[in-house]
């Protein structure tokens, strides 16, 4: 169930189910994320209604975090981290899908 679908599968789909030209829409999908990040960037959440929000949180500083790749301790400062909750259509629609252990 761990299956990675990438930016140009999606164009692929769109393409397939309305036979728009893949560089059109291409262009579409491009132009909708970079609206997306550029709303974060300004500090707007983007609601999408059936599918999910996007907000801004901050994360708070940690004093005495780890780095996992040399055992350190270090000090991270606050930041912004981008976040996604699902709508409530998304969530119903995935308490259909079958459990895979």
């Amino acid at each position: 169930m761990n299956k990675k679908v990438t930016k140009i599968d999606l164009v692929d789909a769109v393409h397939e189910s309305t036979c728009v030209e893949k560089k059109v829409i291409q262009k579409v999908v491009d132009s909708f994320l970079e609206e997306l990040k550029n709303s974060l960037k300004g500090g707007s959440n983007i609601e999408l209604r059936g599918f999910g929000t996007f907000e801004l949180k901050v994360r708070n500083e940690r004093e005495r975090a780890r780095n996992p790749k040399t055992g350190e301790i270090v000090s991270v400062p606050a930041h912004n981290i981008a976040s996604f909750r699902a709508g409530q259509e998304l969530k119903n629609a995935l308490l259909q899908l079958p459990v895979e252990k």
